[in-house]
């Protein structure tokens, strides 16, 4: 008589099309209005400073369906906590600096620290972009 061993197959988790964005930069370089240009189509002409915003967008992704968790966060320093949890549940990061600001750019340099550390061997896969905002002042009112 043989003994015949029970195999669990384990299906493969489904891939998830839930992905969770956020956007770094300094105060003032224009965080909230790219994220609400990108989900509402509009423009804030005026500047009302963000502690944290949540949004969400469905968009068509390689004919997919995707839900995209994107986190406008605080220009500030104040909430490193904040900072941490959003990087260690983010799948991707805009890092926004104003090329009005070389000083809003170097203020992201401990941000990508940051996400490199947290992130550890999974930065290679994880997309992160850099965005140059502001391009519309004109060259002469830029600092």
């Amino acid at each position: 008589m043989t003994e015949q061993k029970n195999q669990v197959t384990r299906a493969a988790p489904e891939q998830s099309n839930d992905y969770r964005v956020v956007v770094f930069g300094a105060g003032g370089v224009g965080k909230s209005s790219l994220v609400l240009r990108f989900i509402k189509g509009t423009f804030r002409e005026s500047y009302i400073p963000t502690i944290e915003d949540t949004y969400r967008q469905v968009i068509s992704c390689n004919k997919n369906i995707c839900t995209l968790q994107i986190t406008d966060t605080t220009g500030s320093h104040q909430f490193p906590a904040m900072q941490r949890l959003s990087i260690s549940k983010g799948h991707a990061f805009i890092l926004v600096y104003s090329v009005c600001s070389k000083q809003s750019l170097e203020e992201l340099r401990p941000i990508w620290a940051l996400i490199k550390e947290l992130k550890g061997a999974d930065i290679p896969n994880i997309p992160v972009m850099l965005v140059g905002n502001k391009c519309d002042v004109p060259t002469s009112e830029r600092a």
